[in-house]
């Protein structure tokens, strides 16, 4: 596929005739095929904004936004979705038949993906169960292309039912699984305050301007803007709020939660959903909590009382912890060595056992949760990272890892390294626990 070819994937100018296929073993990896797309504006954005010191794009939290990105690729690989179960059921009892290589066929399943798109979208706003799994991708206190990859690892197995009807409309597998790719890749570019207005575009399609309000925590932000491609569904729904000139937008959460760490904001969430809902008197309440939107209460409406929330304004003093120097750079190397890792063991993961499947899967999560523990402060990240190190070497002074002999003996080396530097760091944090704990 040529670079341009893949730079139309990006932004859902593509031919249909070049993205039509009659089987499913056909439809090409559009996402993985972007990454390098991904990596080039990332780079050219983070150029482009270092100029500008109040948009400088801080490394915690673009570290952090691509490690969900990365758990989110680990665990759409290693666990299948059955999100689509039942479609080709479905499709084969279809109620209209066009043909596959119709260019009809290719804009109903385009427009179609996009209309159940936005009622995914919005049902992961009003229904808690689902904001539980969808809030991380709010988590950002930033907004620039990294956060488009902040995405939840569990989110996906919740759209199950949005996008089978289209099999009735004879839409066939193939062309829904382009589809949502090509949904998916546009909501990339979107993500950014690079991009100010499009001018007449902003009528029709999503853009950076109506996005930015979809991850604001201002009140008037709340609830808007669900759209992936055409902005015309929030217009004729009701839920379209444009960005306003007189007001910045505070990015993140209403209640932010101040932490880096990835695994935990991917599920922190959770724990609180189900809290809520066992401190409900009646099972009424407990499956309100459960289903209705997140800042519901017995005696309010069912997506709760919009007056009861704070209204955030900027300014918003910013989660932003630092690292000394040694330990950012480390931060850095290690980042850099999983990303390789991970690319280089995704594109062979489906020749592993389930247990190696599994091993890879933690270990990432691991990996990544340890990065945001460290600047989090946890006391215990130096002895889990030590572990980690020690983990690695074990399986990889028997098995390759990259599979180029040169680069495993390198990587061992640095992991062998690491190892001994929070061995000592563990000490020092065991030696001042019994410190304190005699004091006490």
């Amino acid at each position: 596929m040529s670079a341009l070819h893949r730079l139309g994937t990006l932004f859902y100018v593509i031919s249909p005739n070049s993205s039509t296929f009659q089987h499913v073993e056909e439809v090409p990896n559009y996402t993985n095929q972007a990454v390098p797309l991904f990596i080039t504006f990332l780079a050219l954005e983070w150029i482009v904004t270092w100029f500008d010191g109040e948009k400088r794009i801080r490394h915690n939290d673009f570290i952090t936004s691509i490690m969900h990105g990365v758990l989110y690729e680990v665990i759409g690989v290693v666990i299948r979705s059955f999100t689509l179960c039942g479609y080709g059921w479905l499709y084969e009892r279809r109620l209209v038949d066009p043909d596959w290589s119709s260019p009809v066929t290719w804009w109903v399943a385009a427009i179609g993906v996009d209309f159940g798109y936005y009622w995914f979208h919005r049902a992961t706003h009003e229904i808690n169960l689902m904001w539980a799994n969808h809030q991380v991708h709010h988590s950002s206190e930033e907004y620039n292309l990294s956060t488009a990859l902040r995405q939840s690892t569990l989110q996906q197995y919740f759209s199950f039912g949005f996008y089978q009807p289209l099999a009735l409309l004879g839409v066939p597998l193939p062309a829904l699984l382009v589809h949502l790719q090509f949904n998916l890749l546009f909501q990339f570019w979107i993500h950014t305050e690079v991009v100010k207005n499009c001018g007449p575009l902003e009528w029709v399609l999503n853009t950076p301007s109506h996005h930015r309000v979809h991850h604001g925590s201002n009140k008037w932000c709340l609830d808007k803007n669900y759209a992936g491609v055409f902005i015309l569904w929030d217009r004729i729904f009701g839920t379209f709020q444009a960005e306003r000139d007189d007001e910045k937008i505070a990015y993140g959460l209403v209640d932010q939660p101040q932490s880096f760490n990835v695994v935990w904001l991917q599920f922190y969430y959770l724990r609180e959903v189900f809290r809520k809902a066992c401190s409900m008197t009646t099972w009424v309440d407990t499956l309100k909590a459960l289903f209705y939107g997140p800042g519901w209460f017995p005696g309010t409406p069912r997506l709760g009382d919009p007056d009861a929330l704070p209204d955030t304004t900027p300014p918003r003093v910013k989660y932003d912890p630092q690292l000394p120097l040694w330990q950012e750079i480390y931060v850095l190397g290690h980042f850099l060595v999983i990303l390789l890792i991970h690319q280089t063991w995704i594109t062979k993961i489906s020749t592993f056992s389930w247990l190696a499947a599994l091993l890879f899967m933690g270990f990432v999560f691991l990996s990544a949760g340890i990065i945001g523990a460290m600047y989090d402060g946890w006391w215990w990240a130096p002895l889990v990272e030590a572990a980690r190190c020690i983990a690695y070497i074990a399986y990889a002074r028997s098995m390759p890892v990259t599979g180029l002999a040169v680069l495993d003996t390198i990587l061992i080396a640095y992991f062998a390294i690491s190892t001994l530097l929070w061995t000592s760091q563990s000490i020092a944090v065991v030696k001042a626990s019994i410190k304190a704990a005699k004091l006490d």
